[in-house]
């Protein structure tokens, strides 16, 4: 088989995970790269995808943990060759899976870093809102703190998605599933500001997407996180910060003020109460770090 041939049995198995299993763009490229990946280590060794062995699987996973991959980042890709695979046999491009009896790497869970309420309250009052750009972006902020979105749901946000006498937003998460979001009093009042000055940066032109770049356009992720970590800078947070960061902080700051497990996993949007557990660990953290500094006993 081609190297052209392995190509297009990639796209073939990236547009079944768009048209069948319905799932979003950028899970759908993460696919595409991790396999990317995958076959230029077999181009490599002279091998095709569906000539691939076992042992062949096996050893390109091990190369990866010996240039020092991160153990997140190889389940992941064990995960996708795996579907990759099982696709394959399921349209009869292969008879016997190859990775039927290679063993699970399952990700390590790590406590997501997050910002305290302090901090968030530096962030959120950082943008000049004297400016279109800065209200804009303030106003992101206080939809992102007050909602846990992520920020690919942020950005495609319609004006339509909002019911503001309700103080609510629909949102369309992963899996095309819908949940409905209250948003708060603060992030309520900033999302009227910025809709009194939206006009100035439509400029003309026709765009439903609520927030809108300096074209006019709808906003890309890696403009809204460059800003962050922009106005991060200035506020003086010298914390690391990862595209989820005010999603922990959302989901911690619950928490830590009592809100049900259960509450947190459907505002975020989570279809399985495991994946929401890891801020419990560290809600649990904040607690006895409050119960050191204040217990006589601590």
């Amino acid at each position: 088989m081609s190297e052209l041939a392995n190509q297009r049995l990639i796209e073939d198995f990236i547009l079944h995970l768009q048209r069948v299993e319905n799932l979003s763009k950028n899970t759908c490229q993460s696919y595409h790269n991790d396999l990317g990946i995958f076959v230029k280590y077999l181009d490599n060794a002279q091998q095709t995808v569906t000539g691939a062995s076992p042992d062949d699987i096996a050893n390109f996973l091990l190369s990866r943990i010996n240039e020092g991959i991160k153990h997140s980042s190889n389940a992941r890709m064990q995960s996708t060759i795996r579907r990759f695979y099982h696709y394959l046999v399921k349209e009869n491009h292969l008879s016997e899976n190859p990775t039927a009896q290679l063993a699970h790497s399952k990700p390590r869970r790590t406590i997501p870093k997050t910002l305290t309420e302090s901090d968030v309250e530096l962030l959120l009052n950082t943008p000049d809102c004297t400016t279109a750009i800065g209200l804009r972006d303030r106003t992101m902020l206080e939809v992102l703190y007050a909602t846990g979105l992520r920020v690919s749901e942020l950005i495609n946000i319609r004006l339509y998605d909002f019911d503001l006498n309700a103080g609510v937003l629909k949102v369309m998460g992963k899996g095309s599933k819908e949940r409905i979001l209250p948003l708060g009093e603060h992030a309520h009042d900033w999302v009227l500001q910025y809709l009194d000055i939206r006009a100035a940066l439509l400029n003309q032109k026709a765009c439903d997407t609520l927030f809108l770049s300096k074209r006019g356009q709808t906003m890309t992720r890696q403009t809204f996180w460059h800003a962050i970590k922009r106005y991060a800078n200035q506020a003086g947070i010298h914390s690391e910060l990862s595209p989820h960061t005010l999603r922990h902080a959302f989901a911690t700051h619950l928490l830590n003020h009592g809100a049900d497990l259960r509450i947190v996993q459907l505002l975020l949007g989570h279809s399985s109460i495991s994946t929401t557990q890891i801020y419990t660990h560290v809600a649990t953290a904040r607690l006895k770090t409050l119960h050191g500094e204040h217990h006589p006993r601590g």
